[in-house]
């Protein structure tokens, strides 16, 4: 394999995503420095990496998404950057600024450091929620926004209003020396790296597959495996034709809760739910609870599905079967339990 001595700086280097990113990038020869917001997690970073790649060529740095110390110092000596590390939470929080605030001052932060350092291209970490919410339309497409204005909950809202800064901030620029593009996942599954269990993806699918579910409101999202992100993330350092472009990377068609659980006692779980919460008792709690509102909210999206054509012409992408996705990651969950 050709040497390559180019170095790439990945944010929130211990989080699901991210390690299959790092991972990837290693595989591919580069160089990588992952930001941490605890450095005492070096080993277990490592730790984790050790099945999947060499890891000689990984070393890390302090960053914090609230503190404005140290991005430029990060990104100093690196060739790229993929801002992936956002703040994620499973449970609506009382504060949607718990959420906006990190998101949105992480993002502009690496974007300042990466203008000030001879980085030439960024890769951020969107989502789909920045596209497909807040609006009715039936097949949502690259030049689609969420409406924040709507009940949508704080993460949408949080990477919507990121990434729309992001944006702002690459067109006020006369002089960006960097291109950038947006990755825009779906709900990620697939195989764990690290024992993080906790996550979203992997807590949904831990209690759905032990029992603690017992029905399932109905609610459908869009799905994709997160080695798929990670090639994608890592594609798109080099791809030219992605320069400037929002990536939807996800599923073509939303699918149900239960059509997920329907899938997991396919492979054998047969704890997983098969009944739905009726949307009526839904919407009854969600007039004295944050979280039944967002869930209301998301219900009444209904189903959808996503353009993913410009995704497959630029990378030639063929997404790893959903089955295949859930079987992985919850082979991934029992050796990780």
């Amino acid at each position: 394999m050709k040497i390559n001595q180019e170095k790439v700086l990945v944010t929130g280097a211990s989080g699901y995503i991210a390690l299959h990113c790092i991972a990837e990038l290693l595989k591919k020869g580069y160089r990588v420095k992952g930001s941490l917001r605890d450095l005492n997690r070096q080993d277990e970073v490592r730790k984790s990496l050790a099945l999947e790649a060499e890891y000689e060529k990984l070393e890390f740095c302090k960053l914090n998404l609230l503190d404005n110390q140290g991005w430029e110092a990060a990104a100093s000596d690196c060739d790229y950057l993929l801002h992936i590390a956002s703040p994620c939470s499973i449970e609506e929080p009382t504060n949607e600024k718990q959420l906006i605030k990190p998101a949105l001052k992480g993002t502009l932060s690496a974007l300042k450091a990466a203008q000030k350092s001879n980085v030439k291209k960024v890769v951020l970490t969107s989502s789909i929620g920045a596209i497909a919410y807040g609006h009715s339309k039936s097949t949502c497409d690259p030049t689609d926004w969420t409406d924040t204005s709507k009940d949508v909950g704080a993460y949408i809202k949080s990477k919507t209003i990121a990434e729309k800064a992001a944006w702002d901030f690459m067109t006020n620029q006369s002089d960006t020396s960097f291109t950038m593009t947006t990755i825009h996942p779906g709900m990620v599954f697939g195989p764990l790296l690290s024992n993080a269990i906790e996550g979203m993806s992997a807590g949904l699918i831990t209690k759905m597959i032990s029992g603690k579910f017992l029905a399932l409101p109905d609610i459908y999202f869009t799905v994709v495996d997160v080695r798929d992100i990670a090639k994608l993330h890592v594609e798109s350092i080099t791809n030219k034709q992605s320069d400037h472009k929002r990536i939807i990377a996800t599923s073509q068609q939303a699918i149900s809760f239960l059509e997920i659980s329907k899938i997991l006692r396919e492979l054998g779980f047969n704890k997983s739910p098969q009944n739905r919460i009726p949307t009526q008792l839904i919407n009854s709690l969600a007039i004295f609870n944050i979280g039944m509102k967002n869930t209301a909210s998301m219900i009444k999206r209904g189903c959808y599905s996503v353009d993913t054509s410009e995704t497959i012409s630029l990378y030639d992408w063929d997404p790893i079967p959903f089955k295949k996705t859930l079987k992985d990651m919850t082979k991934s969950l029992k050796t990780m339990s």
